[in-house]
């Protein structure tokens, strides 16, 4: 009874508001000088007050939600993953003229080689209908004199835990480009004083973009597994815009043969 007593004066109080809003646009034209500009300036508060309420409403509200880890996974999968970067909001969502070991969020940095950066990195919401993912990562590359570039994604210590050489790990990627470009991935599997990497292209042309790591074909020693990273390796990248609209991981075991 108390919740419902609050919500109707809140009504009222509203509905006064803008009544009360209403009729000093009404006589804006003719009032005095000195009432308008006070008017005027009562205005501009609420108006900024209001821009605040409607950016933070307008992100919160459109889909696919913040926070959101829905995406497909095959049958068997026993971890699966979707970074921060691409589910919620960073407390810094961009950077230009990036260095080298940049990172965006706790969980991807950048890596390159060139003598003067003039690359941008800026995290973007995802508004698509198709789109799964709450946000993306856009990548500007203008000028580019080194020789890598790439974005080194670190794996929770739960892709890691039970990992078996009869799991397969799956990467999904939705990527956009301005210009046609390789991209490598590269998974590391640190155990003990060795690192295992499985090197995949991604099939750009195709229209689900995803590789597999067999780790069947591996040297990895079960007991010893440290941690896990994956590199995305940009081939070629000068004077182009890649947008990830989303990345996400899943491990399950191998069919038995």
């Amino acid at each position: 009874m108390k919740k419902l007593g609050s919500d109707v004066f809140r009504r009222i109080a509203h509905v006064r508001a803008l009544r009360r809003w209403t009729r000093a646009a009404e006589i804006a034209a003719t009032a005095d000088l000195p009432y308008l500009r006070a008017q005027r300036n009562r205005a501009r508060q609420l108006r900024h007050r209001l821009n605040e309420l409607i950016h933070v409403a307008d992100d919160r509200l459109a889909l696919p939600l913040i926070g959101s880890n829905a995406f497909r996974r095959p049958p068997g999968t026993d971890w699966s993953w979707r970074p921060q970067l691409w589910r919620g909001p960073l407390p810094v969502p961009g950077m230009s003229s990036v260095q080298s070991k940049s990172m965006l969020g706790d969980e991807v940095t950048l890596f390159h080689d060139c003598e003067r950066s003039e690359l941008t990195l800026r995290q973007l919401r995802n508004r698509r209908e198709s789109d799964l993912a709450p946000y993306g990562v856009r990548m500007d590359v203008f000028k580019f004199d080194g020789s890598f570039l790439s974005l080194v994604v670190d794996l929770p210590h739960a892709a890691v835990d039970g990992l078996r050489r009869k799991h397969l790990l799956r990467l999904d990627v939705i990527v956009e480009m301005e210009s046609p470009l390789e991209i490598f991935a590269r998974l590391n599997i640190k155990h003990g004083p060795n690192t295992e990497q499985v090197v995949r292209e991604l099939p750009l042309n195709e229209e689900e973009i995803m590789v597999e790591f067999d780790l069947a074909y591996t040297n990895l020693n079960e007991k010893r597994v440290e941690r896990a990273w994956v590199d995305l390796i940009f081939e070629g990248p000068e004077m182009n815009q890649v947008v990830l609209r989303d990345l996400t991981f899943c491990r399950y075991p191998r069919a038995e043969l």
